[in-house]
């Protein structure tokens, strides 16, 4: 499968996730492990911000961007790149996204005033799991790979960055928003992508 960085795992952290995925070789780690402790540390992550502790959380946010590429990278130097891995890494990523944007959204509920933050948050969380979804349905059913612009608008590494900012701030609510509207841009881009390449095929529909 194709990697499609978006611009800030292209410039920021794989210039740092790559770097430890080759120190992390020399050692007995494995990938998965290194999948389970990002999970571990979204949790951290998620629980600090919804704690009060929003610059730490934050900041463990972003930290959490950066250690979810060493995986993969550390799959591809030793060998051991599995499909169980590459699964465990998706479920495991929509799991964080959960934890990081719950721990935004008990924020925005005790220390913001502002209407509905669980509505809010519930968005945010839906429309980030439909963005990975659409990459998924997208990949399958195209018989070329897409383009970088086409996974590069609001991808993951993106709105990590965006919550990380928000978080430090102690912007939980508004940052939500913002994700939530850009996540939702997204999808609709690619659907608008989707059908015109595509105009003609006929997809299996669930």
């Amino acid at each position: 499968m194709a990697n499609y960085d978006g611009v800030v795992s292209r410039y920021l952290n794989r210039p740092l996730s790559r770097p430890a995925a080759r120190l992390l070789a020399r050692t007995p780690a494995t990938p998965n492990a290194v999948t389970l402790f990002t999970l571990g540390l979204a949790v951290a992550a998620g629980a600090l911000v919804a704690a009060g502790w929003n610059i730490a959380g934050g900041i463990l946010i972003q930290a959490v961007s950066v250690i979810d590429g060493v995986d993969g990278d550390l799959a591809r130097l030793k060998g051991m790149a599995t499909r169980f891995g590459a699964v465990l890494d998706a479920v495991t990523d929509r799991y964080a996204d959960a934890l990081m944007l719950g721990g935004m959204t008990v924020y925005a509920a005790r220390y913001e005033d502002w209407p509905r933050p669980e509505f809010v948050g519930m968005l945010a969380l839906g429309a980030a799991l439909t963005v990975s979804y659409s990459r998924a349905r997208i990949e399958a059913s195209m018989d070329a790979e897409p383009s970088d612009g086409l996974f590069g608008l609001a991808s993951r590494d993106v709105r990590s960055l965006v919550a990380a900012a928000g978080a430090v701030a102690g912007q939980c609510y508004w940052t939500l928003v913002v994700l939530a509207a850009a996540s939702a841009a997204t999808v609709a881009w690619r659907l608008l992508y989707l059908g015109f390449r595509n105009p003609g095929q006929n997809g299996e529909r669930q």
